[in-house]
């Protein structure tokens, strides 16, 4: 049963990702289509942002309360009926609304999942199912492409992938028997105990500085990701094209490496796995910073992508090995909600410098945040260890 409800997780992952990157693809034909200026996709964005940090920080109440089974499956169900919701959208205004419950559902079923993941699985399996997250990330653009050709096509695409997700609700809702059997019932007194404990969440050992570990990493990845075609073609003098297929290759080196980190895992532990990841980042970063050859600005990207590989996967998987098995769901949603408070507002933060400094002190911004990563995840283990150790 544990195989089988593996197997419906990782196609969970595909479905989590393949939603996250389509707006950037459509949106040159829906601001046309709707008449809107092309500078409101930040609006769009930032609420669906909204609610996912929102559902993330009220997570845990919620999954002990009805289960991960039953948040899963509804939380689907709220990114379908948003992603179906835009299909019929006939003004801006109804695409802003339809990205409340797209936020909210894309932020409770990663906490979910991802604290189910690493309480009953390995942590191979944690690098393998956010690999399969890009993969779903990947095709999302991918399928919109087909339908962009097409009159109305950006609305085409948004209900085939709500359909995709609608499906997966129906295997989610089927296998809600299967659910059950990996999660002890609560009665209220324990739930009344757990309320206790998240309200000293924050004063674990260790907590803040975890905190600060996945604020910066998103700020790296999502910052490298958003300004790098922009720091190639600025600074170094790069085509658009060029600069895009390069970036193209950094998702590619996150992908592959955490293909390659399921394997990894299997040798080292999860603190040895973020310190390997955080060591290729800043090494990456460092050969961007020489702008030497292209061949070496491009090997700097794509370290910088294998070197974040690992990262996030390993961060989450030790959640309840730091934190324990109790209290890792309450932690894991303040994580989440952490993460995605770095990866909306780190980005637009630098391209606000940029305006005033340029685009050239891009690898140092990621230096930063690279090296602020480093210190607190190292100093979350001394706490851990130390807490241990007493």
């Amino acid at each position: 049963m544990i195989r089988v409800l593996l197997i419906i997780i990782y196609i969970a992952f595909i479905s989590l990702g393949l939603p996250d990157a389509i707006m950037g693809s459509a949106w040159p034909m829906i601001h046309n289509d709707l008449n809107v200026p092309i500078s409101y996709a930040g609006i769009a964005t930032m609420i669906v942002s909204g609610g996912t940090i929102i559902s993330s920080f009220f997570s845990e109440r919620v999954i002990r309360k009805f289960g991960t089974g039953k948040v899963t499956t509804f939380s689907v169900l709220l990114t379908a009926t948003g992603l179906l919701g835009i299909y019929i959208s006939p003004s801006f205004i109804w695409i802003c609304l339809m990205g409340i419950p797209l936020g909210i559902g894309a932020g409770a079923v990663d906490s979910a999942l991802n604290n189910f993941v690493a309480l009953h699985y390995k942590a191979r399996h944690m690098n393998w199912l956010h690999c399969f997250w890009g993969i779903g990330a990947t095709s999302g653009p991918f399928i919109m492409s087909v339908y962009l050709l097409k009159d109305n096509g950006w609305r085409l695409g948004y209900a085939t992938i709500g359909i995709i997700q609608a499906i997966l609700v129906v295997c989610l809702f089927i296998s809600l028997p299967i659910w059950r059997k990996f999660e002890a019932p609560n009665n209220n007194e324990e739930e009344k105990s757990s309320e206790v404990k998240v309200s000293i969440l924050l004063k674990l050992p260790g907590a803040k500085a975890a905190l600060i570990s996945f604020l910066c990493y998103c700020a790296v990845e999502l910052t490298t990701g958003l300004w790098a075609s922009s720091f190639l073609v600025m600074n170094n003098g790069l085509s658009t094209e060029r600069a895009a297929k390069w970036v193209s290759f950094y998702y590619l080196g996150i992908t592959v490496g955490r293909f390659l980190s399921g394997f990894m895992a299997m040798k080292f532990n999860n603190k040895q796995m973020i310190r390997i990841g955080q060591v290729i980042c800043i090494l990456g970063a460092a050969i961007l910073t020489l702008s030497l050859s292209e061949s070496m600005q491009l090997s700097g990207l794509i370290a910088i992508g294998l070197g974040c590989a690992p990262i996030y996967p390993a961060m989450l998987h030790e959640t309840p090995n730091r934190f324990g098995k109790e209290l890792s769901q309450g932690i894991m949603g303040i994580q989440m909600a952490t993460a995605y408070i770095g990866s909306t507002f780190i980005p637009p933060l630098f391209g606000a410098i940029s305006q005033l400094i340029g685009f050239k002190f891009l690898p140092i911004f990621l230096l930063i945040f690279m090296g602020i990563m480093l210190l607190s995840s190292e100093h979350v283990n001394k706490k851990v260890k130390v807490n241990n150790e007493i």
